[in-house]
């Protein structure tokens, strides 16, 4: 299971209108004056900049447990890097609005590859068995889930953005985004365009820079460096007699957390405080106290609470999927509608401009073998147990592009559960195919989902359906080629995982409920079985409290998600990550115009920067440069 991503965001503008006439609309724009969308340049560069971004996303979510988004931060960049290019004379034309779109449509298919259970199913497998499979194997594993999770969009695509218009909430920011940088598809940039682009591109690098600067002084080590900065900060005080940096709870001068804080919701970040409070001021001394656990540290003590924090996260994300039953019976009924439509049909309009029905059929005929056979050379998942895997993929996939859709969070905490569930009970036993076959339905949802939100964004400014379904296409290519190979350099030795420099909550989460799923929970000892049931009350309960208070009172209520992360991260990562919240909270109701502007560029920088030189750090450990 990963952890749920940051959905709510800043937003950088008002919700953009559902075209009244799609026709009429697409229309409008083919007409423009300057077309182009999935230009060479737009590729390149998008597959650039999504290969950055994943590997961004990869620091960041072993480190935190969240992927960031990708298309607002690609957006700007890719902004500011063609500004500057012409600027020196490289390129003749400025970047347009449709060009740009079609660039972040290639970014977001490269960045998201570590979403949707990739990571937290690769990181699962190597903790929790010997297998370690090759790197050329596994991009093909990871580049065809998700080039499934693309096909799977076609047919969906009309169904819930053509017909229902759902919103989409990331898609419309990303549209609202490249109209305030570039203005109005079809229409020449303006001073006032040009200038805001301007400003959110420099404090996106204000913040990159400032990052990687205290990144590389804390981390990077060589005879030549007479100091470094210190790691963390800690507090001058004891709890149960030992010092509170013993608990993990002191100040983490990662700013990477600052980032991620910034961009979370300030109710997840209170809440992922106080759980960590909780977990570490509160239950860790008490089970030391009880010799359950074997020191006050980080890995010690997070042996025992991912077992209540994993139920916390899986019985909340059942409960919140269960609860949303409209939208599954929609999910269900629309893909009755979404077939159905294919034969003895009217013509639509819309057929000139949209991807062929037939692509779909196609694609899953060619690359659903393809991963049938890797699950049984990969993971020893048989033919027949693997064949299951690709039709409930469908349905997952729509069911999860219909709640990402309406809420904006693609429900994998929920969805993986329900696969490993199944595969538990039809291979027991088989811990590395329970793992990855959730990994095949979590990472076709995901990538789904992720192409029906940059679709959005076309939707909303006139883009070419066909033309950003290629660059889907092309930055899974790229995200493909970077993630494991990256994964391989910035984590050589797996045992880190699961420790305070890798805490990786994700991983742990998804070790944790194939563990249980594959062996039984009745393997476990009693306290831990009584762990997972309190947790199991705990997230049910939250999900039902907060469905049935007030409007007024929801923000104040704890959040599932941020309690069940805060016991599988240190105690320093939820402190970090509740300062950058709070600071981003502040600034939003001191400075509402500003901070609309400014949190989403200087947190995405902060992420970036740091997250960019650590990668850039193990590289020249590797090359010599810098010892560890």
């Amino acid at each position: 299971m990963s952890a749920p991503d940051p959905s709510t965001a800043p937003q950088p503008g008002a919700a953009a209108a559902q075209p009244a006439d799609p026709e009429a609309h697409w229309r409008e724009h083919l007409r423009s004056p300057d077309p182009r969308q999935l230009t060479v340049r737009a590729t390149l560069a998008g597959m650039g900049i999504g290969a950055v971004m994943c590997l961004s996303n990869l620091y960041v979510f072993f480190k935190t447990g969240w992927s960031m988004g990708v298309t607002i931060t690609a957006a700007i960049l890719a902004f500011a890097l063609f500004g500057l290019a012409g600027a020196v004379g490289i390129v003749k034309k400025p970047l347009t609005a449709l060009e740009n779109n079609a660039l972040t449509t290639v970014a977001s298919g490269a960045g998201f590859m570590t979403g949707g259970g990739n990571m937290a199913a690769f990181g699962a497998l190597l903790m929790v068995t010997t297998v370690r499979p090759d790197p050329l194997p596994m991009i093909l594993w990871f580049g065809a889930i998700a080039a499934l999770g693309v096909f799977a969009a076609i047919p969906i695509k009309r169904q819930l953005i053509n017909q229902e218009g759902l919103p989409f909430p990331t898609g419309k920011a990303t549209a609202e985004t490249l109209r305030a940088i570039h203005g109005h598809p079809g229409a020449e940039a303006n001073a006032a365009t040009a200038a805001e682009g301007s400003m959110q591109a420099r404090a996106l690098g204000i913040g990159a820079v400032l990052a990687a600067v205290i990144a590389f002084l804390r981390d990077a080590k060589a005879s030549w460096m007479p100091w470094n900065l210190p790691h963390q900060v800690n507090f001058p005080a004891s709890l149960a007699g030992r010092p509170l940096a013993d608990w993990s709870l002191s100040i983490k001068t990662e700013v990477v957390m600052l980032g991620a804080g910034a961009l979370m919701s300030f109710r997840t970040a209170w809440s992922l405080l106080l759980g960590g409070l909780l977990t570490y001021g509160v239950l860790a001394p008490a089970l030391l106290a009880e010799n359950v656990i074997a020191g006050p540290g980080y890995k010690a003590v997070v042996a025992w609470t991912v077992w209540p924090g994993a139920a916390v996260l899986v019985a909340s994300g059942l409960t919140s999927f269960a609860l949303d039953w409209r939208s599954v019976v929609r999910s269900f009924s629309g893909m009755g509608q979404m077939f159905s439509r294919d034969t003895g049909r009217v013509a639509d309009p819309m057929d000139a401009i949209e991807c062929p029905g037939w692509w779909f059929p196609a694609g899953f005929a060619v690359l659903g073998p393809l991963v049938v056979v890797l699950m049984g050379v990969l993971f020893q998942i048989p033919l027949w147990a693997g064949v299951i895997a690709v039709p409930l993929s469908i349905v997952m996939g729509f069911v999860a592009a219909r709640v990402t859709g309406e809420t904006d969070v693609t429900p994998t905490k929920a969805l993986g559960p329900v696969t490993q569930l199944l595969y538990g009970v039809i291979t027991p036993g088989n811990l590395s195919g329970n793992i990855m076959s959730a990994n095949v339905t979590g990472g076709i949802g995901l990538h789904a989902a992720d192409l029906l939100t940059t679709l959005k964004t076309g939707w909303l400014l006139g883009g070419d359906p066909r033309a950003q379904f290629r660059a889907q296409l092309f930055g899974v290519v790229a995200g493909a080629a970077v993630v494991v190979p990256a994964f391989n350099i910035l984590i050589p030795d797996p045992s880190v995982l699961g420790t305070d420099a890798w805490p990786a909550p994700s991983c742990l989460v998804w070790a944790g409920v194939s563990k249980a799923f594959a062996g039984g929970v009745a393997t476990l000892d009693g306290l831990k079985q009584t762990g997972i049931g309190i947790g199991l009350a705990l997230g049910i309960a939250l999900v039902l409290l907060e469905k049935l208070a007030p409007p007024k009172l929801r923000p104040y209520l704890p959040s599932p998600a941020g309690l069940g992360i805060a016991m599988v991260v240190p105690g320093s990562n939820t402190i970090a990550m509740f300062i950058g919240a709070f600071g981003a909270w502040w600034f939003q109701r001191k400075k509402p115009e500003a901070a609309q502007r400014f949190v989403v560029p200087v947190a995405s920088g902060l992420i970036a920067g740091e997250s960019l030189m650590g990668v850039l750090i193990a590289l020249l450990i590797v090359a010599g440069v810098l010892h560890k």
